[in-house]
């Protein structure tokens, strides 16, 4: 598996299948998650943590930001920022290194990021919003999207996102992934803002019914493929977060039961042996297995050996000089506990 750099990417809104996707979660839908993703799931869209614009263009290393996997794609970059001038500079960078799509963060409800004009509080300042969608558009050919939620603090009308979607689409903009719940940018931590402010997901159909030529996806609290199933009667795609995470194998009948094509594999072994050449290749760059093997906790999530699995992967898992072999006898005893449970 190779870096990607400067291939060409994907180039309309129409050849990006937003019908299902991953959400960007910071430290968690690394590079490593997204090439496990990807074992499982070859249709699903993934998304990159948020990189803010500082990062790529003050950072000794923006490199290190935008760099992935070949069997990423379909990829999104996910920005953080506010200045137009800035967001340009990278959403031509995300051109640059072969991205699919540049999404803008306008959903972050963290107090670290809103003193940066960053997240959910753009909501606040539509202008802002439309000077950088504008800028971002005109420095990349790459569908450019927004993430947003459906208001702020006890904003309760539907006009509110309404209008917001209604400004932010005079820019050109087609694409808006909407978290149904509003953000309180104080008093409640992003951990609180993703479970106590209530879901609205009547807001988000409303939004197709009003603007039936955007593409409208939902995002928020989906945590099967059958809600998922229902939604896309409503509407045009569907963002799965922590679930995803958590649950990976969620993901192993995405191609066939939303997409229409065949799955990549059968069984959860098959997967990880698929993802294992990967595992060995970032070792051998100096990458520690457990940098790794963090993301792969869920895998056996609610069978037997999966307490089993995390707990050798936890404990033998982090040494610096830890090799794959760690994980190989992982997986070799949960094969061994289900035979024993199928015995």
């Amino acid at each position: 598996m190779s870096v990607k750099s400067g291939s060409k990417p994907l180039k309309s809104r129409d050849t990006v299948n937003r019908r299902f996707s991953i959400a960007p979660m910071m430290e968690w839908t690394t590079s490593e998650f997204r090439v496990l993703a990807r074992c499982l799931s070859k249709d699903t869209l993934l998304y990159t943590e948020m990189v803010t614009t500082g990062a790529l263009l003050q950072g000794k290393d923006p490199e290190r930001f935008l760099r992935y996997e070949e069997c990423e794609h379909p990829i999104a970059l996910q920005l953080g920022g506010a200045d137009a001038k800035a967001l340009a500079k990278c959403a031509k960078m995300a051109e640059q290194y072969g991205y699919d799509e540049v999404n803008l963060n306008a959903g972050c409800p963290s107090d670290r990021v809103q003193n940066n004009m960053i997240g959910a509080i753009l909501m606040a300042h539509v202008d802002t919003v439309k000077d950088a969608m504008k800028a971002m558009q005109d420095a990349t050919s790459l569908p450019v999207t927004i993430k947003h939620r459906i208001g702020l603090d006890d904003q309760q009308d539907y006009a509110v996102v309404r209008d917001f979607v209604g400004d932010v689409a005079s820019t050109g903009v087609t694409t808006f992934i909407v978290h149904a719940r509003n953000a309180i940018l104080q008093g409640l931590s992003p951990k609180e803002n993703r479970e106590i402010p209530p879901l609205k997901y009547h807001y988000v159909h409303q939004l197709k019914q009003d603007f039936p030529d955007l593409e409208i996806i939902l995002n928020g609290g989906i945590k099967t493929l059958e809600e998922t199933q229902a939604q896309l009667t409503k509407l045009d795609g569907v963002m799965v977060g922590r679930e995803a995470y958590n649950n990976p194998w969620l993901l192993a009948e995405v191609d066939s039961r939303l997409f229409g094509h065949q799955n990549p594999v059968s069984n959860r072994f098959e997967a990880l042996e698929n993802y294992l050449p990967y595992v060995e290749s970032q070792l051998n760059k100096g990458a520690r297995l457990s940098h790794i093997t963090r993301h792969l906790l869920g895998m056996f999530v609610g069978l037997p050996g999966g307490k089993q699995f995390r707990r050798h992967l936890s404990e033998n898992g982090h040494h610096a000089h830890a090799t794959i072999d760690v994980l190989i006898d992982a997986i070799e005893g949960v094969k061994q506990q289900l035979s024993k449970t199928k015995g």
